[in-house]
């Protein structure tokens, strides 16, 4: 099958992407921003080798970040406090569960440290909204984890929607399917030898350490993820939301979910349907639906994760994973490719760059609360089994609503120096 001009294109496009990453790393150290990592689990393993520092409360994760970044012993600490004490640090990468996500953040940004932040940057719609404060009342870059926001193809592909390629946008629809593993039935036991246990909590409600809910696992409890939703979801929903054209928070929320598989410990669902619409003043409204799955390998498109936009004069299909096709009426083709994975580092790239002043962040702290507030609001709908109605310029959930409880969460009881203010 011959590979079509657009796509070998986009494949050059990726080449000189990571060409550049490549390039601003080799700098000299002068040029070069010195970068503390907080955790070093799965995610911040994909910044070894990129940062002057390490976190973590788990020593055998620590060693091993140490070794594979190169960091010399006395830049690997398990409390974060020592790292953001630290003046040589100029920014840091936040890759610890989501209960820290937003806690870390604000630390960060009062020790006057740059921060780029993985999705989703809250574990709570609260949280979202004290970081985007913090955010916007600093003179610091703050960058989100939606890395689809840097990518050259992607970012082509937003524009043709933005240009009327399909017309007017007015329906997206997102998903998330996968078959996951199940995280069985466990007891409290003592935590491994030597892990700081109480640093990992921090300020979430306390729990007691249990195997399934610590390493990686933690994305399936209520006090310490947002479920599958905020996790592989955040980035669906984010350039679901981005393509859509919605540059506001949703005027009603619906949601339904629970758990029809898997009979574990898991708290968040496995199965569940989301919707939001949006009010667009002197426009029509447009709506955002979300599907998750995680028992099944029947994929919509062959794809495990994209989204379809339907347009008054068409439909595009976009995906992460590499995916391309623009219909107009009746199904007529306008255009289908494929673009490579992106194998170098744009979106982080783009953090340094906006660093220095050279280009503002792809994905800033306004778009990721935009994203994130519409899965935590759709968490609460589930969570409490009650659709709402929503005022987005006052950012409340309108009359009196039993999800009103799940926009915030609860702390350690006794405190902790990590509770974010006015949470």
């Amino acid at each position: 099958m011959d590979v079509p001009r657009r796509t070998f294109l986009m494949g050059i496009g990726g080449a000189a992407v990571a060409g550049a990453a490549k390039r601003a790393w080799g700098a000299s150290p002068a040029e070069r921003v010195r970068i503390g990592l907080i955790g070093c689990g799965v995610r911040g393993r994909a910044f070894h080798g990129k940062v002057s520092a390490v976190c973590d409360p788990d020593p055998k994760r620590l060693g091993e970040a140490a070794r594979a970044a190169g960091v010399a012993s006395k830049d690997a600490v398990s409390d974060l406090r020592r790292l953001l004490d630290d003046p040589t640090i100029e920014a840091v990468v936040i890759a610890t569960p989501d209960h820290w996500h937003t806690p870390a953040a604000l630390l960060a940004l009062d020790a006057g440290k740059h921060v780029y932040v993985e999705k989703p940057c809250a574990h709570n719609f609260r949280e979202s909204q004290l970081l985007l404060t913090a955010a916007q009342n600093s003179n610091l870059v703050v960058q989100h984890g939606t890395q689809s926001r840097s990518r050259p193809a992607m970012q082509e592909a937003i524009a043709k929607l933005r240009d009327g390629v399909i017309g007017e946008v007015l329906v997206a629809k997102a998903w998330n399917i996968q078959q996951r593993g199940t995280i069985g039935h466990e007891k409290p036991t003592s935590p491994p030898a030597g892990v700081d246990y109480d640093l990992w909590v921090g300020p979430a409600e306390w729990a007691p350490y249990q195997a399934n809910r610590f390493h990686s696992d933690w994305h399936w409890w209520h006090n310490f993820g947002t479920g599958d939703i905020g996790n592989d979801g955040a980035h669906e929903i984010d350039y679901a939301r981005w393509g859509l054209g919605v540059d506001s928070l949703p005027s009603r929320v619906m949601a339904i979910g629970g758990k029809s598989f898997y009979d574990d410990d898991q708290q968040w669902p496995d199965t569940a349907t989301c919707a939001w619409e949006y009010d667009i003043p002197g426009g029509k409204p447009k709506q955002l639906v979300f599907e998750m799955r995680l028992w099944s390998t029947n994929y919509p498109m062959n794809c495990d994760s994209g989204v379809e936009f339907y347009g008054t004069e068409g439909q595009m299909f976009l995906s992460k994973r590499g995916k391309l096709r623009v219909l107009g009426p009746r199904n007529a083709k306008i255009e289908e490719a494929a673009f490579g994975r992106e194998w170098g580092f744009a979106h982080f790239d783009n953090f340094l760059s906006a660093i220095r002043g050279a280009a503002k962040p792809n994905a800033p702290m306004i778009d990721a609360h935009r994203s994130v507030a519409a899965i935590h609001l759709a968490n609460a709908a589930i969570r409490s089994g009650a659709s709402f109605d929503f005022d987005p310029q006052n950012e409340t959930i309108v009359g009196d609503s039993p999800a009103k409880e799940f926009l915030a969460r609860r702390y350690r009881a006794d405190g902790h120096w990590a509770i974010p203010e006015n949470a």
